[in-house]
């Protein structure tokens, strides 16, 4: 049937095209009759059938095209919002990615299967709700820099807030007061909750259902995160879509959640990299935040101990010659029970004997926590036994054959695993270079730290009014957390004090509020300090300050118990001016100094960047794409104020027998470096195609990137 024979109306629908098709705006349907914008329809797209989003009607079909049918339309569903289609055109269009990969991620993958006879049958369900709890979380009194908070809140016109408060200030009480007030305010509107990490999730999701359930029903509060089946994210979706659910808690995909009638957006823990999506799409949920809320019209809190220096420096105040900054800073210094912050202890490991792994002091301190009933918590930044497996005659190390990288040496099941491919393999008897018995393990993880503690306190014991007994350890990382339920299941005896000592990676740094942790210690933390990732020193600031917050939460408790908080930390650099900040807890200097580094060096946010990424079949070819791509671009008005690097390899440069290379792109302007961009992306997909482009796997735009 030729387009002229056809009858019906032309709509534009968003749909998941093939990645690197370089078809990046909706494509054209013919529907029986007018369908409203953010309509959901199932289209034919090649052989399949496809979930789709209308974008609006069509002016015009394609020249010279047949036009094929809209299948079926999923009626019983209201529309997706204007707002929610503008989020998506936005983050399409900064991000350098399709509209329809965009909208479709931000829909629950079940939606996409169901047909609309199984979509009206879901929707003709009562809504799944959990059980009303018995006893509501009473709001306690604000402490006086909380109220002057929430003062600030409720008398700010919409807009984003970046909320500074030390951990233990009591962040959480005001988001769970500052929604409380935008829910009473109307009885339509809805608030969205994002943490950077799911395991934060459960314990922050019991407090706003204690809070809010025995108030509006327990179905109000829903999470949206990726370790939820596909029925419930398709159940929580729908409560949100429908307003069912005023409350939506979540972590980055959250952002995308379709709440017709949002009226405010936390974002706690604001600076965690965990808010930047590192795959498809790579999208800033935190960024997305701010932009979402000045569209809709939501108030937009963010909220930190150690805020992002780009939100730092975004709500700075005004002052001569500067107007300040696009968000508003609001500040609570304080520990709630006026409970002071963990002393700062430094340990010089230069000053330690050879070879020692944890100092006599920090081993001391720990045993005293233990027969006072105290809990300590030990960091180390990297899971395993040991990173790497080497053999004493030969060069032999445990290198991965598929990257180039190590593989970590795993003791438990004595394996050798690749962190970065999966390749694993048990641990071989004899060297199989040389054929040499003594294979050791050189450095140190979380798995050898647990097993050196072990020994180390073998002959410590448990008060008798705790049961008495050898010390108990725990250890958190990702290995031990594999399966379902095991990091609720730890965290539950660590909250119920059957653990003594904590060994972690940063899994344990963030959010958890451990009452009886009186000692935080960091093992090996110098390796950040002289990283090539500019960004490095502010995530070791931020790990730091966010791990040591962990101790002496209870205030009340550690007096009766006549102790004091403290976090340890062994350095080979105890002169280093982070530390300095550290250990007067004060973020606000480390950040001025780190700003003042970063404006001197043009790097953001005093620059804005981007990185385009060539995986290849080797190196050479990877590096002469990018090459080309430079090149390609060398004609346009903007590629005067747009600053393009040399290729060059990343960091770890073959994974999975893939080899990859990036090149990076840098602007003063924000604005000539998306311009770029976009004209950018179609000779990139014309590259491809090419001589140039014949020996790439895949190639990537990464706006705003995290690492470097």
């Amino acid at each position: 049937m030729k387009e002229a024979a056809q009858s019906g109306i032309r709509v534009q629908v968003a749909v998941q095209t093939p990645a690197h098709s370089g078809i990046a705006e909706p494509l054209t349907y013919m529907a029986p009759h007018p369908l409203p914008a953010g309509a959901l329809v199932r289209v034919p797209l090649g052989q399949r059938e496809v979930l789709g989003v209308v974008w609006g009607e069509a002016a015009q079909a394609p020249e010279g095209a047949t036009l094929r049918d809209v299948t079926a339309v999923l009626e019983g569903l209201p529309p997706l919002s204007a707002g929610w289609r503008d989020l998506v055109a936005f983050a399409a269009r900064y991000y350098q990615r399709a509209i329809g990969e965009v909208a479709l991620a931000g829909l629950p993958p079940q939606l996409r299967e169901l047909g609309a006879e199984q979509l009206a049958r879901r929707l003709a369900r009562k809504a799944k709700t959990s059980p009303t709890v018995a006893e509501g979380d009473v709001p306690r009194a604000p402490t006086p820099e909380q109220a002057a908070v929430l003062a600030e809140l409720r008398a700010g016109d919409a807009g984003a807030f970046l909320l500074h408060g030390s951990t233990g200030s009591g962040k959480t009480e005001v988001y769970l007061q500052t929604v409380a007030e935008v829910l009473a305010a109307d009885p339509e509107a809805q608030a969205l909750v994002m943490v950077p990490e799911i395991n934060l999730t459960p314990q922050l999701e019991a407090r706003f259902v204690a809070r809010f359930a025995p108030v509006y029903g327990a179905g109000a509060v829903v999470s949206m995160h990726s370790g939820l089946t596909n029925p419930q994210r398709l159940g929580s979706w729908l409560a949100a879509h429908l307003g069912r659910a005023r409350i939506v808690l979540g972590t980055r995909m959250a952002i995308f959640a379709s709440l017709p009638k949002l009226a405010l957006i936390v974002v706690d823990e604001e600076h965690d990299p965990s808010y930047k999506q590192q795959e498809g799409a790579r999208y800033s949920a935190r960024d997305l935040a701010v932009w979402r809320g000045r569209r809709e019209g939501a108030r937009v809190l963010l909220g930190s101990a150690t805020p992002s220096l780009e939100s730092w420096w975004g709500s700075r105040p005004p002052s001569d010659g500067d107007a300040g900054g696009r968000y508003r800073r609001l500040a609570m210094p304080s520990r709630v029970g006026a409970g002071a912050l963990p002393t700062v202890r430094l340990v010089d490991m230069n000053l330690q004997p050879p070879r020692t792994r944890l100092s006599a002091g920090l081993m001391d301190a720990i045993a005293q926590r233990v027969a006072r009933g105290e809990q300590s918590m030990l960091l180390l930044n990297r899971r395993g036994y040991a990173p790497v497996l080497a053999c004493s005659a030969c060069e032999w190390k445990s290198e991965c054959p598929h990257c180039s990288a190590y593989r970590v040496f795993h003791k438990i099941d004595r394996s050798l695993r690749c962190h970065h491919c999966g390749f694993a393999e048990r641990v071989p008897r004899a060297c199989p270079t040389c054929g040499n018995l003594d294979i050791a393990p050189v450095g140190r993880g979380t798995e050898r730290l647990e097993e050196e503690l072990a020994e180390l306190l073998a002959g410590v014991q448990r008060p008798e009014a705790q049961g008495g007994g050898p010390v108990r350890i725990a250890r958190i990382d990702a290995d031990s957390t594999r399966l379902e339920g095991a990091l609720s299941r730890q965290l539950a005896q660590v909250h119920d004090g059957a653990v003594d000592v904590l060994v972690g990676t940063q899994m344990i740094a963030k959010g958890h509020d451990f009452r009886r942790v009186t000692l935080v210690a960091a093992i090996n933390p110098d390796g950040a300090l002289f990283s090539s990732d500019f960004r490095a020193p502010e995530r070791l600031f931020s790990l730091l300050m966010q791990s040591g917050g962990r101790a002496g939460r209870d205030s009340a408790w550690l007096a009766a118990q006549g102790s004091r908080a403290e976090m340890w930390i062994q350095t080979f650099h105890p002169q280093h001016p982070l530390f300095a900040a550290l250990r007067r807890h004060d973020y606000a200097a480390f950040a001025e100094q780190q700003l003042e580094e970063r404006r001197a060096a043009s790097l953001p946010p005093f620059a804005f960047q981007a990185l385009l990424r060539a995986d290849a079949r080797t190196q050479e070819a990877a590096q002469a794409f990018l090459t080309a791509a430079s090149a390609a671009v060398d004609d346009l008005p903007e590629a005067a104020a747009v600053q393009r690097y040399p290729a060059v390899p990343l960091a770890i440069q073959r994974v999975a027998n893939v080899e990859r290379a990036q090149m990076l792109v840098e602007s003063d302007s924000r604005m000539a470096l998306q311009r770029l961009l976009a004209h950018w992306h179609p000779r990139l997909h014309a590259l491809k195609r090419s001589p140039e482009g014949q020996g790439i796997i895949r190639w990537l735009v990464d706006v705003d990137p995290q690492s470097i």
